[in-house]
């Protein structure tokens, strides 16, 4: 049903004419906003103020950080390509805070309708004056209910939209199938998880209850926060007969933050191929991929008892990004002017290292220096240095863009130790 109702012609949209959505307001919880200006308070001086890619806004008492800008840079690329491809854009943004993303959705996106909500009632009055800067009536509607329930009301009322952003906190797994229920086939879902600590193996039954994962401590954890965030979406949209892949996958250390996004569409995948558990040795320092059946005799080349092994699973072990979409973002961002200095230089370094990271040839996780140059009993080698040794020695080879003194191959550690010795 879930299938066929999506085949099936909308309802006629009450967008048409630019009024708010009359299913959301026939729930009596629901609190709504348009740029009326009965709704709109008077600015409290005592109310903080910043500024975004050039939009002032206000933050209220709402939770606002300046490090995630970079996030909603990302975000605003990936839904200007879903409105270039010639789609309608419908943003659901559920966990909106001031307003700030849903603003930048609507004017740097040019989103056809923008429904912002945030559980916290007080905010209403933050969000609905800084949406009050878009021209266009009816454009955006604010609404102050619990996410799972908005978006739950929106599938019910087949009101599919086109990008789904949920920025929560912590392992906040729940929401990922009420997103996915309300989006549109082909759609974009932009995900969040903030729970470090827990990406970090120190919570396994935690992670395994939120994401279906058993996750234990590695060096490359917040790697692993990523591919545990993006394996629990596989999870969660095979249940409802999709499936997901990744476009971009983005970590930041404040926070921090695991920040993905997916592209739904029909179909289960064919084969757990990307689904599987990790393992790491921490007597040699590799790691390697196992399938469900290889679980009862798992080893390592240096240890075949396998007792040094510290095993994770299951996550995704694919490509954490997308070769070509990221292109298409790069020249997005150039068309917007993001480009040539100050943040725009950042934010071009960042998708430069996201395309060299999703080389098909890097396998999961990173090696950092410090722990080659521990295992060789040296200093730590130059990092360019080392890159251009393993690619001349015919290995694939990158930069992170998790963590600034590591690197991404398909070169063993043990040959990284002896390549390091000898430069």
């Amino acid at each position: 049903m879930l299938i066929l109702s999506r085949l099936l012609p909308p309802p006629p949209s009450p967008l048409s004419n630019f009024s708010p959505n009359p299913r959301i307001a026939s729930a009596a919880s629901h609190r709504l906003s348009s740029p009326s200006s009965d709704l709109l308070p008077p600015r409290c001086a005592a109310e903080g103020h910043a500024a975004e890619r050039g939009h002032e806004f206000e933050t209220g008492g709402t939770f606002y950080r300046r490090e995630s800008a970079v996030g909603r840079d990302l975000g605003v690329l990936a839904a200007s390509l879903q409105r270039r491809s010639g789609h309608q854009l419908r943003v659901l943004d559920a966990m909106c805070g001031c307003g700030i993303r849903s603003l930048r959705y609507l004017v740097e996106a040019g989103a056809d309708f923008v429904l912002a909500n945030d559980a916290n009632d007080d905010n209403r009055g933050v969000i609905a004056r800084n949406l009050a800067r878009v021209s266009g009536e009816g454009r955006w509607t604010v609404s102050s209910n619990e996410a799972n329930r908005v978006m739950v009301e929106c599938y019910l009322k087949r009101d599919f939209y086109d990008l789904v952003d949920v920025d929560s906190f912590g392992s906040e797994s729940s929401y990922l199938r009420s997103a996915m229920n309300c989006l549109k086939l082909g759609g974009l879902l932009y995900v969040t998880s903030t729970d470090g600590y827990t990406s970090g193996g120190h919570r396994p039954h935690h992670s395994l209850a939120a994401y279906g994962a058993y996750v234990r401590p590695m060096p490359y954890s917040n790697e692993v926060g990523l591919r545990m965030l993006i394996g629990g979406a596989m999870r969660e949209a095979s249940v409802l007969g999709y499936r997901v892949a990744p476009l971009f996958s983005y970590y930041s250390y404040h926070g921090p933050v695991f920040r993905v996004m997916l592209r739904l569409n029909r179909g289960k995948l064919l084969t757990n191929r990307h689904y599987e558990f990790i393992s790491y040795c921490t007597k040699c320092g590799h790691s390697q991929s196992h399938s469900w059946d290889e679980l009862s005799k798992l080893s390592c080349t240096c240890n075949k008892e396998g007792r040094s092994l510290v095993v994770s699973g299951p996550l995704w072990t694919g490509p954490l990004h997308s070769t070509s979409y990221l292109t298409e973002m790069l020249n997005m961002a150039e068309q917007l002017g993001w480009m040539g200095n100050g943040s725009g230089a950042d934010l071009q370094k960042l998708l430069q290292l996201m395309v060299d990271e999703s080389d098909p040839k890097l396998p999961f996780g990173y090696i950092k220096l410090d722990e080659v140059a521990s295992r060789a009993k040296i200093n730590s080698p130059p990092l360019r240095t080392m890159m251009s040794a393993l690619q001349k020695e015919g290995y694939a080879v990158s930069r992170s863009h998790i963590a600034t003194n590591a690197i991404k191959t398909d070169c063993p550690m043990a040959t990284c130790i002896r390549i390091a010795k000898e430069v």
